[in-house]
């Protein structure tokens, strides 16, 4: 048995490799299901209604599903040019931070105004958290891999630092028990995201520029210039250099651009739904490890990070949902593991043929 890459993939193997792997998936997680004593087609039966059909269950997911799709975006963003930006997790901390400070500090301007700045400060956050690994990379070909990961855990640090450790300008210090359980100060409603309801659905802000951000993305990797010389760096760094690409200009800015969009998505969680600095609850969530897989399984694709993102935002939001003695919410992490593991194995088959010869 030989493995052979592809010198030329079949239009339709992009296609058809997905599903099937998402079919194999979805066949391993019954045999998990039998194998824990619940009835496959109920168990799926079950996680559908609570991700999607239940009453105000689609609203719910969408609400898990933002955070992923900023993440995942970010992730997909700096992949596609072969950078392994693992720090969405400290960019979205960092965007929840200057977000959050300047929806304080802005406190009293108007409503518009107060959310452009909270976006326009979560996106430089995020910037500048992600511009230390990829100045690194750029001058001193240091492995952006370890310093974005390295960087998750000193932001972590300063945000609850912020809110436990010391009297910050974040810090709610009015009152006996705000000094006995610390916690972040609540925005001012002008700070407060909106929202839109459409036959039920609850669409925020969030997730409605998560989908803006989806195109831009697509468009300028699509059908730019900055795009393509993106797309050949990637391949070949030695051909971009070759062929007069400026190849530090463009790790600075793809991974400045991941790292805005992670911060984005750190102050649609302070102005969409938390509205106060929540080291726990931001720590706990894992969006910027999740974000990883959601645009492994897209295969970078900014539409399809969308998608992804609703889907495993769905099947967390039945986890919680379901939770029980009767279904354990580990049940649903094994699904997501099963799913994220085959498709994966799947692009093997998309790159790669197997030969067999006697």
């Amino acid at each position: 048995m030989r493995i052979e890459r592809r010198l030329r993939q079949p239009w339709w193997l992009v296609v058809v490799v997905p599903v099937l792997s998402i079919a194999i998936a979805f066949v391993l997680s019954a045999v998990v299901l039998l194998l824990t004593g619940h009835p496959p087609l109920r168990s799926f039966h079950r996680l559908l209604d609570a991700a999607f059909v239940a009453n105000g269950a689609l609203s719910d997911t969408v609400v898990s599903a933002t955070p992923l799709a900023f993440t995942g975006l970010a992730a997909a963003v700096a992949f596609r040019m072969n950078l392994f930006n693992i720090g969405g997790e400290g960019q979205l901390y960092a965007g929840a931070i200057t977000g959050a400070a300047v929806g304080l500090l802005m406190a009293g301007s108007p409503s518009p105004l107060v959310i452009a700045g909270m976006i326009v400060a979560g996106a430089a956050g995020g910037a500048l958290l992600a511009a230390i690994p990829a100045v690194l990379r750029a001058f001193f070909s240091t492995n952006e891999i370890i310093t974005s990961l390295m960087l998750n855990y000193v932001v972590a640090l300063i945000m609850e630092y912020l809110i436990f450790d010391s009297h910050s300008y974040l810090r709610d210090s009015s009152g006996f028990q705000a000094s006995v359980f610390p916690q972040g100060k609540v925005l001012p409603d002008h700070a407060s995201w909106s929202s839109w309801s459409i036959h039920g659905l609850v669409l925020p802000l969030g997730f409605l520029l998560a989908l803006g951000l989806a195109v831009l993305v697509w468009l300028l990797y699509a059908r730019t210039r900055f795009g393509f010389e993106v797309q050949v760096i990637g391949d070949s760094v030695r051909a971009g250099r070759y062929a007069g690409m400026r190849t530090r200009r463009k790790i600075l800015a793809v991974m400045c651009l991941s790292g805005a969009i992670a911060g984005i998505g750190g102050a649609s969680q302070i102005g969409d739904f938390r509205h106060q600095l929540d080291p726990p609850g931001l720590r706990g969530a894992n969006y910027g490890y999740t974000g990883i897989v959601v645009a492994a399984l897209a295969r970078y694709n900014p539409f399809a990070v969308v998608l992804v993102a609703v889907l495993l935002g769905g099947l967390t939001n039945a986890g919680f949902t379901l939770q029980g003695a009767d279904f354990p919410a580990g049940l649903v992490g094994v699904i997501q593991g099963l799913i994220l593991f085959c498709a994966l194995g799947g692009e093997l088959f998309v790159r790669y043929r197997v030969r067999f010869a006697w």
